[in-house]
């Protein structure tokens, strides 16, 4: 009898870059709130590059290794999620725009956002409203 791969191999042989509906341009011709956001990112980023850190590194390479036996998007709204209960607006902003490239639909942008309201309670509104606007931009007509 053969022995069942375990969840780390199986992720491993699934394991690849997701594949994008929009490119960063396309998402910062449709928003200038995510142009802003976007282009801030990567400047800050040019900094931390610079150290060259090994484990910053590996950090960063998550986003490219995000398919696995969970699809990308599914993960990206665990993220947006998370990134509302813990208030990190930058976190939120990266998050909805990621789903969004992914091809995730406006309501289901908004009902993980709702999950986050139900776990964090009245504290995350503020990220909520912001995350509701960026929400607006990218998906108006």
């Amino acid at each position: 009898m053969t022995p069942e791969p375990t969840t780390t191999a199986l992720a491993a042989q699934h394991r690849k870059e997701p594949t994008y509906l929009f490119s960063e341009k396309q998402v910062a011709e449709k928003s200038e709130f995510a142009r802003r956001f976007l282009d801030n990112r990567t400047r800050l980023n040019q900094n931390v590059h610079q150290a060259d850190n090994f484990l910053v590194k590996r950090f960063y390479n998550l986003d490219h290794n995000a398919e696995g036996a969970l699809p990308a998007k599914y993960k990206e709204l665990m993220g947006l999620v998370a990134s509302v209960g813990l208030r990190c607006d930058d976190c939120v902003n990266y998050h909805v725009i990621q789903a969004f490239r992914l091809g995730v639909t406006r309501a289901e942008q908004e009902e993980a956002i709702n999950v986050a309201l139900v776990v964090g309670g009245s504290i995350v509104i503020p990220q909520m409203r912001r995350a509701y606007e960026l929400l607006s931009e990218l998906y108006s007509a």
